[in-house]
Parts: C-alpha cells; sequence; structure tokens
C-alpha cells in the first residue's frame, strides 16, 4: 500500500476502506508517513469529504494510537462533555461538580485555549494551587475517590489526532467536519467515557458559524459514537454572544461558583440544566426532562452542588476558600465602566461574541500561541445582552483591566461589539437544536 495512491483515490472522490486508514493513521503515529503527503491527503478529506463508515474508522483509528483508558474501576458509568469552544464558556465548571452530586462520575479531559476562545484549565488556574497537571493514575483515582476530576489533555491518548490538528491548523483544512468529528469522538472515547455529552457551538463566537454547519457537525459526531457503540448525544448552542456575563478566567469561575448557587445567567443556567438533563436521562436516573431539572435545582438549592465544587478543589490542591473570598484569585487592578452611546431608550440589537473575546485578549487575557502565558485577572462583565432595552448614558459592561491604556483598547473593541437598535429585539434562544 502506497500513500500516494491514496491520496490521489481520494482527490478523486473514492471512499477508503478500514485497512487504508488503518495504514494512514499508522503511517501518522510512526511518522513514516511524511508531513507533505499527509497534507495533501488532509486536502483532498476537505474537498471530497468522507462518508459514515470512513468517519467511524478514522475515529477508531485514531483513538487507538495511543493508551485507551479503562475507567471500568470506578463502575458501569462514567460521563464526559465536551464544547467545541466559545466566549464566556465555563460550563464545565458547573457542569462537573453539578453532574458529580447528582451521583454520575465525570471524567473531564481539557485543553487551554488558543485563538479568541477560553480554556477551562486556564480558568482552573485562576485558584491558588489547582493542579490540573494530573498523571492518568491520579486522575482515575480521584473520579473513583470522589466521583469527578478535570484534568489536562494528554499526549498519550489519540496522538495521532495531535499530529494532524497540527498540520490541519497550517494547512487549511481546520474546517472539515468529518475530520473535526474524528478528532473530538476519538479524544472522548481514549479518555474512556462511555456517556458522552457534546455542546456544538454556532454563531460569531464559535468556530462554526451557522447553525446548519454546527447541525452537521452534531450529526456526524452522534452517528460515529453509534457506529463505535459509545452513547453520544449533541446539543447545539448559540454562541452569538458570550454565554453568560463574564468574559475572563477569574471572572468566569466566580460566575460558575454563582450559577452553582443558583444566582448565574439565565442562558448559563438553561445550559447546564439542558446538557445535566440530557446526562441523567441518558444514564437512566430520570426518565424525562421535568424530573430531571427538579434534581439539578435541588442540588443548587440545598447547598450540595458547590459542596461538590468545594470537594473538587480541595481534591485537586486548589485553596476552596476562594468560594467565600473572591479576592483571593487573580484580580485587575482597575474596573471601568463601559456606557450605552448616544441618548434615549434603545435595545441591544446584536453583541458580537469574537469581538467581546478579541476585547479581553487586548488586555492579556488570550493568546497568541500555544504556551505563551496570560492575564488570568482582566476581562469584561456583561451587565446587558440581546434584548435588553438600555438607556444612553448608562453602564452596559464593566471592563477589568491593568491599565488605562489596556480599557482604551478594550473599550475601542467593545463599541464595534455592540449594535443599538431603536425598536425591541427578542431575545435569542440559547438552545439550538437536540441530536441524539
Amino acid at each position: 500500500m502506497r500513500m500516494v495512491d491514496l491520496i490521489l483515490a481520494k482527490r478523486s472522490g473514492h471512499t477508503h476502506t478500514k485497512a487504508e486508514i488503518d495504514f494512514i493513521i499508522k503511517g501518522v503515529t510512526d511518522a513514516s508517513i511524511p508531513d507533505y503527503q499527509l497534507s495533501a491527503w488532509l486536502m483532498a478529506v476537505c474537498w471530497q469529504g468522507m462518508n459514515a463508515d470512513e468517519t467511524a474508522w478514522l475515529t477508531d483509528a485514531m483513538c487507538h494510537s495511543g493508551s485507551v483508558l479503562d475507567l471500568s474501576a470506578i463502575g458501569p458509568l462514567v460521563a464526559d462533555k465536551h464544547s467545541t469552544g466559545g466566549v464566556g464558556d465555563k460550563t464545565t465548571l458547573v457542569f462537573v461538580p453539578l453532574l458529580a452530586a447528582a451521583g454520575i462520575p465525570m471524567a473531564k479531559l481539557s485543553g487551554r485555549g488558543l485563538g479568541h476562545t477560553g480554556g477551562t484549565i486556564d480558568k482552573l488556574d485562576a485558584i491558588p494551587g489547582f493542579k490540573s497537571d494530573l498523571t492518568i493514575d491520579h486522575f482515575i483515582k480521584q473520579v473513583k475517590d470522589i466521583g469527578m476530576a478535570i484534568g489536562g489533555q494528554t499526549s498519550e491518548l489519540a496522538p495521532a489526532d495531535g499530529k494532524i490538528y497540527a498540520m490541519r491548523d497550517v494547512t487549511g483544512t481546520v474546517e472539515s467536519i468529518p475530520l473535526i468529528a474524528a478528532s473530538v469522538v476519538s479524544k472522548k472515547i481514549a479518555a474512556g467515557a462511555n456517556l458522552i455529552i457534546l455542546d456544538v457551538k454556532c454563531g460569531r463566537g464559535a468556530f462554526m458559524e451557522t447553525e446548519e454547519k454546527a447541525t452537521e457537525l452534531a450529526k456526524t459526531m452522534v452517528a460515529v459514537g453509534h457506529r463505535l457503540k459509545r452513547p453520544v448525544t449533541a446539543v447545539v448552542t448559540d454562541m452569538e454572544q458570550p454565554l453568560g456575563l463574564a468574559v475572563g478566567h477569574t471572572l468566569e469561575v466566580i460566575e460558575a461558583i454563582e450559577t452553582l448557587k443558583g444566582d448565574g445567567p439565565a442562558d448559563l443556567q438553561e445550559l447546564c440544566m439542558e446538557l445535566g438533563s440530557l446526562a441523567l436521562i441518558s444514564a437512566g436516573k430520570c426518565k424525562d426532562k421535568e424530573a430531571a431539572h427538579k434534581i439539578l435545582r435541588d442540588l443548587m438549592e440545598s447547598g450540595k452542588a458547590l459542596e461538590s465544587f468545594r470537594t473538587l478543589i480541595k481534591a485537586q490542591g486548589g485553596d476552596p476558600a476562594i468560594i467565600e473570598n473572591y479576592k483571593l484569585m487573580p484580580t485587575a487592578k482597575h474596573k471601568f465602566e463601559f456606557v450605552v452611546p448616544g441618548q434615549g431608550t434603545k435595545w441591544v440589537e446584536h453583541l458580537d461574541g469574537r469581538k467581546v473575546a478579541e476585547a479581553c485578549k487586548l488586555m492579556g487575557a488570550g493568546r497568541t500561541k500555544k504556551g505563551e502565558p496570560i492575564n488570568l485577572a482582566v476581562g469584561v462583565v456583561l451587565r446587558n445582552k440581546v434584548g435588553a432595552k438600555v438607556e444612553g448614558g448608562t453602564a452596559i459592561a464593566d471592563i477589568y483591566a491593568d491599565s488605562q491604556q489596556d480599557y482604551e483598547a478594550a473599550r475601542a473593541k467593545l463599541e464595534e461589539a455592540f449594535t443599538f437598535s431603536e425598536k425591541a429585539v427578542k431575545m435569542p434562544s440559547i438552545i439550538k437544536a437536540s441530536v441524539s
């Protein structure tokens, strides 16, 4: 078998066999396939696509290119959640302790942010002492002991995916639905979970800008999971504007804690309830969403969800006192108000999530390349979002910055992010579609 023949076949629209895909992934893993041939094949896949069988075979081969965690010692059911990335997405910080409190073991491997999206591990760095670089043995033991763990992604899992993604990133082949689906699902299966909940974002703050593309991706990932006999459920959610109100690492941890107390923004609470309900129903703990919502609300109102987060922080070396004293986390030197321009009554017509993220990035909250240090303290907290009635000259957001210069840069970007209307605007729905 020769790689050049497989490139020509895919370029011509032919369907790969399982043996051919196994050959490609083996060659990627042991570096016997050179980068120039891999990039040519990736471009051919982008042009011609892959059918359901090919995508499932690719996912399976990538999954088994490295270690596959065995979490059977934890119990018959272990869950994981994955988001395709967005602005202000602190869902994992709420979802993991909430579901653990509901009796579903959560084994969550997360990444750091790159580009305009924030990473869960970066957010957790705002908690003094919190360690996310867990060994595999520690990770499994912690889930077994306390029902949850959030660790950083490891190169031992799906190493072929790491090599392929690095090549996709520099060859203009990132936005291929089969390649994205295989990348996401291979890592989730390699991480050992047997109940996988996917949050597929769409809009300006996400990588998939249209609902149609996001839904297609969700359907592809669910189909791959079913073919590989792993229960996968997906929800397509809005990321045109930021999720919740806070964007920035310390600020998002604070908002996650407030949400666990039952006081979080409505859209974040709704999303956590939707994802949590899917998990409870899939796990056989509830028959319908109404019963699931009641369980989740009770866990928040009773304080059990918040105590679950405290347990997680302590288990991973962090200081749980941050729950009572937010100032123990990195704090920006200055707080500035961003006001609604002009005079009179108006409504927020549009809020560009990507520009809000760019405003934070200008203050140091994001990185342009892997490993670059970031400012955990700075960010933006919105006071109003799309559909809100506002008055000219009043504050619509707070900017947390370390200098006047940073504030001015962020303010200019926020001015581009907001669009106002003289007429009432309907509030958008956070949940766009469900796929199972």
